[in-house]
């Protein structure tokens, strides 16, 4: 009977922890935040059990309430966590990522998405006295940066709709605030393996993007900023370079995983 009793616990607490694993993972697509009973809906348990859940889950900072009205999203200890993640893959991509610099002479980012944004992790930067640069820890729009593009373009369309904010913002005249003409770039993206912004974030500044995973399947996103003036004329030499770069980074992954 006690190996009973025993076997039994052990199940059970495997059954909190996937169960906890599955409301992280619902708030991770909803960064605005969800309430308790949208988070049962969304994994199918009674609304009781998730708010027992949830409780623990806030007294250990993975959770916290994102508005007044009790909604919940991801908490800062997700986002320690994620950092420590991102500190081995950055070390382990970063040889690919100068070599990738070296070979188009331009500065090249690393980043992940983070609560909505492009979290930038890493960078490599071109000796040009004119660059495009933004410092590790910068946190971008989604829906008009190469690297937030390509991040959109690399998920499931119901993810992309949440990530999404109800209304998006212009930052230039070239910015898409449309969500439908969004989704039909994105589609391309899905195609092509391969985003693009022409100055709709910052005047001047564009870039080319495209995404890696490491050999958690996580996503990271691989992107060559640089001056309007330097890119028009130059993209296919871009792409060409960054998508070679991105399937070294894969393939070096896959070998490691096996």
């Amino acid at each position: 009977m006690n190996n009973d009793k025993q076997n039994q616990n052990k199940t059970a607490n495997v059954q909190v922890i996937s169960r906890a694993a599955n409301i992280l993972r619902t708030l991770r697509d909803h960064p605005k935040g969800l309430s308790l009973s949208q988070i049962a809906k969304e994994v199918g348990l009674a609304r009781s059990t998730v708010q027992r859940i949830v409780q623990t889950l806030e007294q250990e900072n993975f959770v916290t309430q994102s508005n007044a009205s009790g909604g919940i999203r991801l908490g800062p200890e997700i986002s320690l966590l994620a950092a420590a993640v991102h500190s081995d893959i950055r070390e382990e991509i970063r040889p690919f990522l100068i070599q990738l610099s070296n070979e188009v002479n331009e500065t090249v980012d690393l980043s992940v998405l983070d609560n909505g944004k492009v979290l930038f992790v890493d960078q490599i930067i071109a000796a040009h006295p004119l660059q495009a640069t933004s410092q590790p820890g910068a946190a971008f729009p989604l829906h008009c940066t190469a690297n937030g593009k390509a991040i959109l373009g690399s998920l499931p369309i119901t993810e992309v709709k949440n990530l999404l904010p109800d209304s998006l913002t212009k930052y230039t005249d070239k910015t898409i605030t449309n969500r439908e003409e969004l989704l039909k770039e994105l589609e391309i993206v899905r195609k092509e393996g391969v985003a693009f912004t022409r100055e709709e974030h910052i005047k001047g500044i564009c870039a080319v993007g495209a995404v890696v995973y490491d050999s958690m399947k996580n996503i990271s996103v691989v992107s060559i900023p640089l001056p309007a003036t330097r890119f028009y004329g130059n993209e296919q030499k871009l792409v060409t370079a960054l998508l070679k770069t991105c399937q070294k980074i894969n393939k070096h992954f896959d070998i490691n995983q096996y």
